[in-house]
């Protein structure tokens, strides 16, 4: 799945889901060691664990951050997959 971030550095997250669980995550754009740190910290773990964990973090004096907007793809994804 690709998601369009809002309000951060990053422009785009890709990422896949198997079993519940995050796989392959990678942001384009923003602080890539930072970005990559993250990806590799989430992979492998339950989809609600990570949303747990990164949602409402602040980047700054930013509503948000590229962590809590992984959160917010996540969302996405489950509120996709519940309606289809």
């Amino acid at each position: 799945m690709q998601y369009k971030t809002q309000g951060v550095c990053s422009q785009l997250i890709d990422f896949q889901v198997k079993d519940g669980k995050l796989t392959q995550v990678q942001f384009t754009g923003g602080c890539h060691g930072n970005l990559q740190g993250i990806g590799r910290l989430v992979e492998g773990m339950p989809v609600e664990e990570v949303i747990r964990r990164l949602e409402g973090i602040q980047c700054g004096y930013k509503p948000t951050s590229c962590p809590d907007q992984l959160s917010r793809a996540l969302k996405a994804y489950l509120a996709s997959q519940a309606q289809g």
